[in-house]
């Protein structure tokens, strides 16, 4: 079948469809029906099934004969340590710990969070905690004492697994202080705490709440599979709002299930035993959907990397990666290519690899700029797919359907949108535009399997954040438009797009101009206030590794390359060379916050940002420029 089959069958019949991919599931009650709309729309699917996620990523695996198949990859240049553990020993294990966890008390519907680094240990909290139908909450390693407060207030857990610290290249974080710290900051306490002690840093336990993550499993029975109701959360997962407060977006979990099991396949284009790679964090969305969910309920091997793309300890270290473990598929954010592209322009360290196993690359999390994804196809020899999607839809709106048909690559453009997504672009009265037209992208509800039902304890928020703007759709926050093949173009978020003089233009088309110039590794653009044009565009850029050009040639040739290919109506003349952007530690780069700064504004520091001193350089790189006084 065709791209084109598929997505028109989805379309004539989308509960046929969905009930058919249902079929790969093991269920212990199958459900009725696939949707459930009597709350729209609060849209829910296959909600009276009974099923359970830990039985279906671990346990049947084992019971059909891949027991002894690795499940998991652990790979940390940082510490030296590599192990592989089976799927029958990860059954065991997580097994034990969720046993220990319903020793204490802990059971369905109760919240855990759990604040850890990269470490299998992260996976199997998440399982065990999904083993008994408990609702974890994983919040990003690191995160300040104040924020995971938030959550802690908001989720009220009955239980907190972490680690004892997390590991930089060049730093220890100390994990144990900011979870003693936020504990004492929240109204909620958790009843008790379960600590992993790393070698790197072994913390103080205080005596009547934390618990050895080893020592609390002795002697205790292991827990069997708990069946939950399909429309159980399997669990929370916060991002950031605009507010400042974080939105706890809730997963379901018989959709959960089916959703990604359907995208392993039909998307990534892998089998069961192939070895997957998405190299995130179990923090972000990708974490849960393709380090540790995805892979699993399809019967992957996946791998959990604690290290950089750069750094630990060369340029090299994906390449190692790919040739020592027979990766199939690797996925990670653009961001992570820039980094290696600018410390390897010419690709010397990818020559020294056997990178055979490799059959595509898929970019996600943010743009993916046309210069990134040359070098890429140039340096690996294989298709590189960006694909669009959200922590809220928790697997790809729009994308390459590999496994189906794999389409032609279009650069600029995530492909198509998937079965599940009939994809508007909309003005700002809510009416679609012509294609090539600029808009607001909004998804045709009910959206889904897989997607977010609601917000955590905040469902007139949800309506407010994606419901309410566009009636009968959900709105992205994202601006960008179709072509005549129905391929889409991701141009900004809908407030990245700047209004020069009565024009509505979009930043992410004069990042991509600026990002094809020879000497610019990356680059970001926003708009600044300006009194004659309302707003103008403003380029940082950061260059090559061994670049020793005049800065103010660059950001000459810049503005004229933006002059020539989008024309004097975007009154690019504003740019500045800086060392780094600031960025989350998914790798967004923080343009709201730069906006902020340009027009002298007052702003929240982001709970996400990697490093706040980069905040004042990119103050002092606008000085000269007559912003950010």
């Amino acid at each position: 079948m065709t791209y084109k089959d598929v997505y028109d069958a989805w379309k004539s019949d989308p509960e046929g469809f969905w009930m058919e991919q249902a079929g790969a599931i093991a269920w212990d009650e199958k459900p009725s029906k696939a949707l459930f709309d009597e709350n729209a729309p609060n849209y829910e699917w296959f909600a009276d099934a009974k099923v359970n996620t830990c039985y279906n990523a671990v346990d049947r695996h084992v019971e059909q004969g891949r027991g002894e198949q690795a499940a998991i990859i652990y790979d940390s240049p940082i510490t030296g340590t590599k192990r592989q553990i089976s799927y029958v020993e990860l059954r065991n294990r997580v097994a034990s710990l969720a046993g220990a966890l319903r020793a204490k008390g802990v059971e369905k519907g109760d919240r855990v969070i759990i604040y850890m680094p990269m470490i299998p240990e992260a996976l199997e909290a998440m399982l065990a905690c999904a083993r008994l139908g408990a609702i974890h909450s994983v919040v990003f390693g690191g995160f300040a004492a104040n924020e995971l407060a938030v959550r802690i207030d908001d989720a009220k857990p009955k239980a907190i697994i972490a680690a004892s610290c997390g590991l930089e290249p060049n730093r220890v974080v100390h994990y144990k202080p900011l979870l003693d710290g936020a504990i004492e900051l929240s109204d909620h306490k958790p009843d008790f705490c379960v600590i992993f002690q790393r070698e790197q840093e072994v913390a103080e336990l205080i005596e009547g709440r934390d618990y050895n993550w080893h020592g609390f499993q002795y002697g205790v029975e292991p827990a069997e599979c708990v069946p939950v109701e399909g429309n159980h959360p399997a669990y929370i997962l916060y991002t950031s709002g605009t507010t400042g407060q974080p939105k706890g977006v809730v997963r379901h979990t018989a959709g959960h299930l089916v959703a990604l099991n359907w995208t392993m396949k039909n998307i990534y284009n892998v089998d069961p035993g192939d070895v997957f790679w998405a190299a995130s964090d179990v923090g972000w969305i990708v974490g849960h959907s393709y380090i540790c969910y995805g892979p699993l309920i399809h019967g992957n091997t996946t791998v959990v990397f604690e290290g950089k793309p750069v750094g630990t300890p060369d340029a090299g270290t994906f390449w190692r990666m790919i040739q020592e473990y027979n990766i199939r598929v690797l996925f990670t954010a653009p961001t992570a290519f820039r980094a290696i592209k600018r410390e390897d322009p010419k690709g010397e360290y990818v020559k020294k690899y056997d990178l055979s196993s490799l059959k595509a690359l898929y970019l996600a999390g943010e743009r993916a700029d046309p210069d990134t994804i040359i070098w890429a196809q140039d340096q690996l020899g294989v298709p590189v797919y960006d694909h669009w999607w959200q922590t809220e839809t928790g697997w790809t709106i729009a994308g390459n359907p590999a496994g189906i048909e794999a389409l032609p690559v279009k650069i600029g453009s995530p492909t198509v949108a998937m079965p599940g997504y009939d994809i508007q672009i909309l003005d700002d009265a809510g009416h679609p535009v012509k294609d090539g037209e600029l808009g607001a992208i909004a998804v045709k509800l009910p959206l889904p399997p897989g997607t977010l039902p609601t917000l955590w304890n905040a469902n007139d928020r949800f309506h407010k954040s994606y419901l309410n703007n566009f009636p009968g759709y959900y709105e992205t926050g994202d601006a960008g438009m179709k072509d005549d093949d129905g391929y889409l173009y991701i141009m900004a978020r809908t407030d990245d797009v700047i209004n020069v003089a009565g024009h509505r233009l979009s930043t992410g088309a004069m990042e991509e101009v600026l990002a094809s110039h020879p000497d610019v590794a990356e680059c970001a653009v926003i708009g600044v206030s300006d009194q004659l044009k309302g707003q103008l565009p403003l380029g940082f850029l950061c260059l090559n590794a061994g670049c020793t050009r005049d800065h103010r040639d660059v950001v000459a040739e810049v503005v004229k390359l933006v002059r020539d290919q989008i024309g004097p109506v975007a009154a690019f003349k504003l740019a500045t060379v800086v060392d780094r952007l600031p960025k989350t530690r998914s790798g967004k780069i923080l343009r709201g916050t730069m906006v902020k700064i340009a027009d002298n504004e007052e702003f929240k520091m982001p709970a996400t940002i990697d490093d706040p001193a980069i905040l004042d350089e990119i103050r002092e790189a606008l000085l000269p420029l007559g912003y950010g006084k």
